[in-house]
């Protein structure tokens, strides 16, 4: 009789562990984590401004498919639409103005409650704020040059009439605080002690607006402040730039709901917007650049009317030409680290203009927003450095120091110009 052969104390145990590890038998391969995305069809959304391009080039380059992700990338009419669709899940990641994802997860501004996260800023500077060419040599960089202007409209019964994208966004931030550091009041959240009328245009419809006569300046990314002096219709009374060196301008954001259920589709995400951001601040890739996002289905506008500003060459349509060093940026000066500290200069902002009943939650609202754990992890394993967090102060234009470990509520409140809500 032949008597059957036991296996090995470690034959057996190698069986053991492969069987309880859902694993075939005879398993002889290496067992590794799964870090495929958890959804890999991700529908991105974009607006027609030159800082969508980390996106479109992530998409057109086959960054996110080197990370697993199937990307599609669609255009929205408006902030407003692009918010809802992220809200209701049409879209799991977008191109979105930094005080949006802050105004959706404290439900300000008119819009359903959803909490949204910031793994990510997409860029820094390149946006304007452009005057209409009657005041052309009156009024440039001081905004206390357009205070008797304001004075004499508003006297008239007709005041003057100043647009931005979205209400607590970007650009009614830098034009609320270009307008106040001259003195002007742009009122509050819904237009109460207003010197001006401040209104909502779609960035790609500023230039017709201000073509037919509807509006004396406003404030939007580029190409359209370009476009406006391409078209000789307005010029830049000053860049973003000018008002905040570096300041935060768009995010890559998703609802907080996504990100929590789907980790590892968010971080591939980060990874392919890496790469596309570097390759994005080599100077010699911005003419490709503007090529492939002047397409119809992104700006829809010519790359020559994209790229020079691009290339920090500012012709400012009143004669005044500067080559600027502070162009836009995708990756350098660690540009894409959520700073929580960003988060904290909007809640004071939107708490000036009145867009809170009380001081908000500056430390929970920005804990919650600004994602830089999610940033750190994803970067931590593509092996990327980063320069981590920075908490420094920053001072703008007018001379007023932003403290980001200061009393936030007394730097909120201590502007002269503010609509403050008890």
């Amino acid at each position: 009789m032949n008597t059957p052969k036991l296996p090995t104390r470690r034959a057996f145990l190698t069986k053991s562990a492969t069987l309880l590890s859902g694993l075939p038998l005879g398993w002889s391969g290496r067992v590794f984590a799964d870090d495929s995305p958890e959804s890999p069809d991700v529908k991105l959304g974009m607006i027609a401004l030159t800082d969508c391009s980390s996106i479109v080039i992530a998409h057109e380059k086959g960054l996110f498919k080197k990370y697993g992700i199937n990307s599609t990338v669609s255009k929205g009419a408006s902030w407003a639409a692009i918010r809802d669709s992220l809200g209701n899940g049409d879209i799991q990641a977008t191109h979105m103005l930094l005080g949006m994802p802050i105004a959706s997860t404290m439900g300000l501004g008119g819009a359903p409650k959803k909490p949204m996260i910031v793994p990510w800023i997409i860029n820094r500077n390149g946006q304007a704020i452009t005057l209409a060419n009657s005041l052309k040599g009156k009024v440039s960089g001081d905004p206390k040059a357009l205070k008797p202007f304001v004075e004499a409209a508003k006297a008239s019964g007709t005041p003057m009439t100043f647009a931005m994208t979205f209400p607590p966004g970007t650009h009614a931030m830098w034009m609320r605080y270009y307008l106040a550091a001259g003195g002007i009041n742009p009122g509050d959240a819904v237009g109460a002690g207003a010197d001006i009328s401040l209104i909502t245009v779609p960035p790609p419809q500023m230039v017709a607006n201000m073509k037919v006569g509807k509006m004396d300046g406003f404030c939007v990314g580029e190409p359209w402040n370009a476009k406006t002096i391409a078209e000789d219709i307005g010029f830049t009374a000053i860049t973003t730039q000018a008002i905040w060196k570096d300041h935060p301008e768009k995010v890559c954001a998703f609802t907080e709901e996504f990100a929590t259920k789907n980790p590892k589709t968010v971080k591939a995400m980060l990874k392919a917007l890496h790469e596309a951001s570097l390759w994005l601040d080599k100077m010699e890739n911005r003419p490709e650049q503007a090529q492939i996002v002047s397409a119809a289905t992104y700006i829809n506008c010519p790359p020559e009317t994209i790229l020079g500003r691009l290339q920090g060459k500012y012709d400012m349509g009143d004669g005044r030409k500067i080559k600027d060093p502070d162009y836009m940026i995708f990756s350098d000066r660690n540009c894409n680290y959520p700073q929580p500290k960003y988060a904290k200069w909007w809640l004071t902002q939107l708490r000036r203009w009145g867009f809170t009943e009380g001081a908000p939650d500056y430390e929970g609202v920005t804990k919650q927003v600004m994602r830089n754990d999610i940033y750190e992890e994803a970067m931590k394993e593509i092996g990327y450095t980063h320069g981590g967090l920075d908490e420094k102060p920053s001072t703008l234009f007018d001379g007023v120091t932003f403290d980001p470990k200061s009393d936030l509520e007394a730097y909120a409140s201590g502007f002269s110009v503010k609509t403050l809500k008890a």
